[in-house]
């Protein structure tokens, strides 16, 4: 289990987020990102989604939230190296949820979906090692960085400060 402050705590200037702007309605709708708060590949990840989200469809959680522990249960958020989505069809981990992800942000990230092809063992295989270098290759932070206002509501526990 990966430990970390939650969202709120330690917040960097800026928070490395991009800036996007969300219509109210779609605030508090749509499929949720669940990504290890701690991990800097893995906050790459949301800022990249972030960018690329037209739609702005997606929310986020770090796993060591409560939100998270809400939607997928304890045992669940706390014993995954994983990225998680959480959508219409149910949770997806490791490269099922990586490639949902990406088929949901449109061309040319969609065409990642070919990757389907690939026998899901051999793809998770892959994921799982990137996973398990991901804070020897990448870093990890204390805490998990603040979102700007703009995109705070996108995220579930943004206000929960957890230390």
């Amino acid at each position: 289990m990966v430990s970390g402050r939650g969202l709120a705590a330690g917040n960097r200037a800026g928070g490395g987020y991009p800036s996007t702007k969300v219509d109210e309605g779609q605030r508090g709708e749509g499929p949720v990102v669940l990504f290890d708060g701690v991990c800097n590949l893995c906050d790459r990840s949301v800022q990249f989604v972030l960018h690329h989200d037209r739609k702005g469809e997606f929310r986020f959680a770090s796993l060591q939230s409560a939100a998270a522990r809400s939607l997928v249960g304890e045992a669940t958020a706390s014993g995954l190296g994983s990225v998680l989505l959480v959508d219409e069809a149910g949770v997806h981990t490791k490269s099922e949820a990586a490639l949902r992800i990406a088929a949901r942000l449109g061309a040319p990230w969609s065409w990642l979906s070919v990757f389907r092809l690939v026998p899901r063992p051999i793809r998770d295989g892959v994921y799982g090692f990137v996973a398990r270098n991901r804070y020897r290759w990448f870093g990890r932070k204390d805490a998990c960085p603040l979102p700007p206002p703009d995109v705070r509501a996108r995220f579930l526990d943004a206000g929960e400060g957890v230390p």
